[in-house]
């Protein structure tokens, strides 16, 4: 009986705001059809609040969701990749040599070809756009969460989300630059630096400032059970307020085609079970331990969706069909991601 309530005292989870992360996006959908379809015009202001194509109120909460999760980075770690640096330079790979280009593949082949009937040729490209973007920015913060549930190295996790927030500052810009020029969507790249500089660059900075500052006058300890913890639920509340200010905005494309949520999430649910298989199946090739390559697999397959909606938004607006791919990726993670833990659990090696 004892084993039974330590093993339940001890089992793993996430927290209650991640845990029930998709049905507080679906909340917050709702809410933004709602407000959309009776505020109407008289919200349209909002969208015109803006500095370098950037909105202000929307950038005030898209750089609250991702400050907080820049202060758990550590680029101090990255000295170990010497000791181990296969699963360094797999991730690096899967992220930024295959994932980008199959997101786009996957993009193209659905929006231009296969839902040709229901999406407005016009407008296929500005939803290929979207999942370009959210195939670009690989997970910096979920990641923990993931590698947490499957049993990963959790130093090593924070080694691999280290390097790759070094990497988006040098490479996002010109891969999406790349693939949105294939896709003949013209590129505003002052906007796309602006974007990094204002959602990655400065909380970055933001980041390693602060928790440093805290380190040196509470330790760790203190930072990371009291300090971090406190800020989650701002990042998920942050999120969840420009989800509602998206749909809002986009509760006229919606109710003229309510299927286009379900649309838009099929190329997105393929591509991250595609995407983690590679990762997976290649790091066990490579012979990546276990508890390397759940986590590198894991971080293929989920996302920074905050810099993808906040990019989205600068380059395409409120009421772009891009900034609503993003958003359906929110949408779709949590369960995906989830069923994907179960997997590597179950195939441990």
């Amino acid at each position: 009986m004892e084993a039974k309530k330590l093993d339940k005292a001890t089992k793993k989870g996430i927290s209650f705001f991640e845990k029930y992360l998709t049905i507080w996006v679906a909340l917050g959908i709702l809410a933004g059809i709602a407000i959309g379809h009776f505020a109407g015009s008289s919200i349209e202001f909002i969208s015109e609040l803006e500095i370098a194509e950037v909105n202000i109120p929307v950038a005030v909460l898209i750089w609250l969701m991702i400050y907080p999760m820049m202060l758990q980075v550590d680029f101090l770690s990255i000295k170990k990749i010497g000791k181990k640096p296969r699963g360094i330079v797999w991730t690096v790979i899967v992220n930024w040599l295959i994932k980008p280009f199959t997101m786009a593949f996957f993009a193209w082949i659905f929006f231009s070809k296969i839902y040709a009937a229901w999406i407005d040729p016009a407008l296929a490209g500005e939803y290929i756009a979207g999942a370009i973007i959210l195939g670009a920015a690989p997970c910096t913060a979920m990641v923990f969460v993931w590698s947490y549930l499957s049993d990963g190295d959790p130093n090593y996790t924070l080694v691999q989300v280290s390097v790759n927030d070094l990497i988006i500052l040098v490479a996002f810009v010109p891969i999406v630059g790349l693939l949105l020029g294939i896709t003949d969507v013209m590129v505003p790249y002052k906007t796309l630096l602006t974007s990094i500089l204002v959602f990655v660059v400065i909380p970055l900075v933001a980041g390693v400032v602060t928790q440093r500052m805290i380190l040196r006058r509470k330790g760790k300890k203190w930072f990371m059970q009291t300090f971090l913890p406190k800020l989650k639920p701002i990042s998920i509340i942050a999120l969840l307020t420009t989800l509602v200010f998206l749909f809002a905005f986009q509760g006229q494309n919606i109710t003229n085609n309510p299927l286009i949520i379900l649309l838009a999430a099929v190329p997105l649910i393929i591509q991250t079970y595609f995407i983690f298989f590679i990762a997976w199946y290649g790091g066990k090739m490579l012979k990546l331990n276990y508890q390397v390559c759940a986590p590198a697999a894991m971080i293929g397959a989920s996302n920074f969706f905050e810099l993808a909606v906040a990019v989205a938004i600068a380059l395409f607006g409120l009421q772009s069909p891009a900034a609503l791919v993003t958003v359906v990726g929110v949408l779709v993670e949590v369960p995906v991601m989830l069923s994907l833990v179960a997997f590597a659990k179950k195939r441990r090696f």
